[in-house]
């Protein structure tokens, strides 16, 4: 009997307690959906706050749907909570709803590269689990709010694209210690960097380029000793080039500090601290320094920078003497800008050994002597800029072995001797050009040989003669010939039509001679073009030609009928009319269509006392016309000194 009453006791025992389990995980599943329940209602409330969605991207959230199924979302089967939403480059538009606060158990909200607007809602504070904030792209303004910094669990945070303004808070990089990842560029921030920004110890990444920033770079980003790259260009922080922090940045990959007013050492005279500080970064690959009025010599240890380095950007400063020859030793060199600076001495040849350098720019600097021919031994070169300098001798020939160069730029020195056939090696060259220089002889045929030149050939102010090359005609994607101010003579080529792309011309300042070419007429894009200073001339077979000029923008002629102003000074109807006329009455209109653009040039004229009157302008324009008529007794001789029977002679 006893043992049938414990065994009874012990079953009552066991289906309270198996009553009790029921109840909590009825109770528990209850709560969870409950929860689901409420990450809907607010994800639905938030759609009601859009008022752009041109991709439908939000047609299934509905209260029909599962929210776990909702596009953009994904919930956690363990939690029962939406724990990510991320609805990035959908173009939805409409203020950032603090609705979103509700969704407690968010770990990633993206909603990156869309038109939302208004102020980060300061509601966000309660998202206490989130790991990633990506709010990059949008329309928002006004402040980061205080109260972001509740976020401590927060790894990646991303606010650029946008017109936030005022300062940081430091708050948010004193308790999200956890911060691996964060860009604010392309705002309106201002104020100082705050000096907490190095508690996040394995801080990977920081782009803060294109604000306000003002002060010195602080001290204490020297402690995120993991940091990869680190972006501050297009600031307004000064002080002197931060050597005490990048010595400890020994994992750093790319260092950008341009355009801001940083200066070296010891008076912006000195260099070799932060050039040393630099030898530590063995991972360095890009280190660009460019536009910050920096001084002093280039060091060399320049030379002792990381293997990996790839791109130098030290352009618009002030550095002044040599260009180390070490600087040769970067072998994985692809880029170096060195230009407008105040650099001298010359070129060293030892930048052949830079054998898979892209770039080299040296351009509007001081250097001198001459090019050096084993640049041509870098077969990987597509942009060499040596314009704006002082270098003189001839161009190497070893140049045509640069076969990938796309943009050569040996303007604006001292060059001399004749332009070598070999460029036209060079078949991929979009823009060559060698003005003002002291280049003499014929403009080489190879040249034509440069099919591939789509922007412009400028070999103007030089000391070039002989006739124009034919071949040039080749040129059909050319948009801009400049060949001004050289010693060119003979006529203009008559295959200048297969241009079809030029337009602009520019062959002023020569000795050209001939009738202008009717082809000339058949260059749609033109847009300008000078003739001025040669002897040209037009004529009724020229029809064409001079329809095109009265029909460009800019365009000149000089020669024994003086210039073709901007506008277009003859009917063209005149001008085809004269076609159907006996030889007789030809003779007659062309030499008045002279007489016509002589005085339409002298209308132009600077200077009062050279200009004609209105009234004078009439008279002859009405002799003109009678003379045209018939009326023998009309005389065209006011302000040309040229009489109707002075025309019956020629």
């Amino acid at each position: 009997m006893v043992f049938k009453k414990t065994l009874f006791l012990l079953l009552l025992l066991l289906v309270q307690q198996i009553s009790l389990t029921l109840g909590q995980l009825l109770s528990g599943d209850h709560h969870h959906d409950h929860s689901l329940l409420s990450d809907k209602a607010t994800l639905l409330a938030f759609k009601r706050t859009i008022i752009s969605d041109p991709r439908s991207t939000l047609s299934n959230w509905d209260v029909a749907f599962d929210v776990c199924n909702f596009t953009g979302v994904r919930c956690s089967p363990l939690h029962h909570r939406v724990v990510q939403l991320h609805l990035n480059g959908i173009d939805i538009g409409g203020p950032l709803s603090p609705f979103i606060a509700n969704l407690t158990g968010l770990r990633s909200l993206h909603l990156s590269d869309n038109h939302l607007f208004g102020h980060i809602p300061p509601e966000f504070a309660s998202l206490r689990h989130l790991h990633n904030l990506r709010l990059n792209g949008n329309i928002l303004q006004g402040l980061i709010p205080d109260s972001l910094s509740h976020l401590s669990k927060l790894k990646d945070f991303r606010l650029e694209q946008n017109n936030l303004t005022g300062t940081i808070p430091a708050s948010i990089f004193s308790n999200c210690t956890f911060l691996r990842y964060v860009d604010l560029s392309n705002n309106s921030f201002t104020g100082k960097i705050p000096a907490e920004i190095g508690n996040p110890l394995k801080l990977w990444n920081l782009n803060l380029f294109l604000n306000f920033f003002s002060g010195k770079l602080p001290v204490s980003l020297s402690n995120s000793s993991l940091l990869y790259s680190l972006d501050l260009e297009n600031n307004c922080l000064s002080g002197e080039l931060p050597s005490e922090v990048v010595v400890k940045l020994q994992d750093i990959h790319y260092l950008h500090l341009s355009y801001n007013s940083m200066v070296s050492h010891d008076g912006n005279t000195n260099l070799k601290p932060f050039f040393t500080s630099l030898a530590n970064c063995t991972h360095l690959v890009e280190l660009e320094l460019a536009a910050l009025g920096l001084g002093g010599r280039l060091p060399e240890t320049i030379g002792q920078l990381g293997t990996n380095l790839s791109i130098i950007h030290l352009e618009d400063n002030q550095i002044f003497g040599a260009i180390p020859q070490n600087v040769a030793n970067l072998s994985y060199l692809t880029l170096l800008n060195l230009s407008s600076n105040l650099l001298n001495e010359t070129i060293p040849g030892e930048l052949s050994h830079l054998e898979i350098l892209e770039q080299l720019i040296l351009s509007n600097n001081s250097l001198s002597g001459a090019i050096p021919a084993t640049l041509g031994q870098i077969t990987s070169m597509g942009l060499l800029d040596l314009s704006k300098n002082k270098l003189f001798g001839e161009i190497p020939i070893t140049l045509g072995n640069l076969i990938r160069l796309n943009y050569l730029f040996l303007n604006d020195n001292l060059l001399s001797g004749e332009i070598p056939p070999s460029l036209g090696w060079c078949k991929d060259l979009h823009k060559l050009d060698l003005s003002y220089n002291r280049l003499t002889g014929r403009i080489p045929p190879e040249i034509s040989s440069l099919s591939e030149i789509r922007i412009f050939l400028n070999l103007s102010h030089n000391f070039l003669q002989g006739p124009l090359p034919v071949e040039l005609h080749k040129m059909e994607a050319i948009q801009e010939i400049d060949l001004s101010s050289n010693n060119l003579t003979g006529s203009i080529f008559p295959l200048l039509s297969s241009c079809i792309s030029v337009k602009l011309i520019n062959f002023s300042h020569n000795s050209l001679q001939g009738q202008l070419p009717d082809s000339l007429g058949d260059l749609q894009n033109l847009e300008s073009f000078d003739l001025s200073n040669n002897s040209l001339s037009v004529g009724v077979g020229n029809v064409g030609a001079v329809e095109n000029l009265g029909n460009s923008t800019a365009n000149m002629l000089h020669g024994s009928i003086g210039y073709i102003a901007p506008e277009k000074v003859i009917d063209s109807s005149l001008l085809r009319a004269a076609r159907d006329q006996p030889a007789e009455v030809k003779k007659m209109w062309e030499v008045a269509i002279g007489e016509l653009i002589e005085l339409g040039i002298l209308c132009t004229q600077d200077s009062p006392s050279t200009r004609p009157t209105m009234l004078d302008a009439a008279d002859d324009l009405d002799r003109l016309k009678r003379y045209l008529d018939g009326d023998t007794t009309a005389t065209f001789a006011s302000s040309l000194g040229i009489s109707s029977s002075t025309l019956d002679e020629d």
